[in-house]
């Protein structure tokens, strides 16, 4: 009897474990490092498609082509030439997972198409409730926290910026994203 009980709960203990792990990552940028945390239980969609991106490499060498201070900084799709690299096809939006768009979060940036989200994503700088899913209001999905590193991201905020061709908020100086490594998952 004793034996079934420690196997039952070694079991229950196994199984809680691996549910209960979100994906550690870090965004190498040439302001400094971005530790973040994907909440993979509550936006999978979108932090598979952010995953499969980073697995290939996608990011490195994009830059975080707009900055508006008070908002966010908002990077994964530009070259250094603000030229728009070919994306995999879009996904669903999944801002009615219940996180918020509030500072530190990652969300998923779009067009005015709700299910047009592809590799860009933002880092809030300020609480942005206007961007959550409300009635008449599809939301920007949230996918993923800074863990360490709002100091950089709020260096980031600060450069100077400027208009390039028709891209308004662009760094003057661009902020690169030399790669995103993914680490081993973090239990709750």
């Amino acid at each position: 009897m004793l034996n079934k009980l420690a196997l039952g709960l070694t079991v229950a203990i196994s199984s809680s474990m691996l549910m209960a792990a979100n994906t550690q990552m870090q965004i190498k940028t040439t302001m400094g490092n971005i530790d973040i945390e994907l909440l993979d239980d509550k936006a999978p969609i979108s932090v598979k498609n952010f995953k499969s991106y980073v697995q290939s490499n996608f990011y490195n060498g994009t830059i975080f082509h707009r900055v508006i201070p008070g908002f966010m900084v908002q990077g994964g799709g530009m070259d250094a030439k603000m030229i728009e690299k070919q994306t995999k096809a879009p996904i669903q939006n999944e801002s009615n997972n219940g996180l918020k768009n509030e500072r530190g979060t990652l969300a998923m940036a779009r067009t005015n198409n709700p299910n047009s989200a592809s590799s860009q994503f933002f880092i809030n700088v300020a609480n942005n409730d206007f961007l959550n899913k409300a009635p008449g209001n599809a939301g920007y999905a949230v996918f993923a926290k800074v863990t360490k590193g709002m100091d950089v991201v709020d260096k980031i905020v600060k450069v100077p910026t400027g208009r390039y061709g028709m891209h308004q908020d662009v760094p003057k100086n661009p902020v690169k994203i030399l790669r995103v490594t993914m680490n081993a998952p973090v239990k709750k």
